[in-house]
């Protein structure tokens, strides 16, 4: 079955396909994204008696290990219908939370990446230098305000 284009069907998915064509720069296409929401799948509690329901105050995002760069990397996507087919091959993590991308950075802890539409045509990879970058940009603006 040949794969199909990727067709942006929010606004950050827009700004997400005209980054990697090169028509918006990096820089602008990060500080884009501080104000887009995303999805973050979140781990099932299991022990509810209802699927994609969270009982507890704290929820468990999807980080994987990257034995490679010794990263802990956060997966998330630019919306709930980009993250059906990647979390069919992750099970116990078919909740998730809709969020301004800004406010997942701001509770982070340093050294994490960030992957967005992991396996899909359209998806980038944040390596932790550009987190801290953008913690930095989050607390200047703030201190601004």
């Amino acid at each position: 079955m040949p794969e199909q284009q990727f067709e942006a069907k929010n606004e950050l998915e827009r700004k997400l396909l005209l980054a990697m064509s090169g028509d918006l720069s990096s820089e602008d296409f990060m500080r884009e994204l501080m104000v887009e929401q995303i999805f973050i799948p979140i781990r099932d509690d299991k022990d509810s008696g209802i699927k994609g329901l969270q009982l507890t105050t704290k929820a468990t995002p999807l980080v994987i290990d990257d034995e490679e760069t010794g990263h802990r990397i956060l997966v998330i996507f630019t919306s709930p219908e980009r993250a059906r087919e990647f979390l069919l091959e992750v099970p116990g993590y078919s909740g998730g939370l809709l969020e301004k991308f800004s406010w997942i950075v701001e509770r982070m802890a340093p050294g994490f990446a960030i992957s967005v539409n992991p396996g899909l045509e359209a998806g980038i990879d944040i390596e932790p230098d550009t987190i801290t970058e953008m913690l930095e940009l989050l607390a200047a603006e703030s201190t601004k305000n």
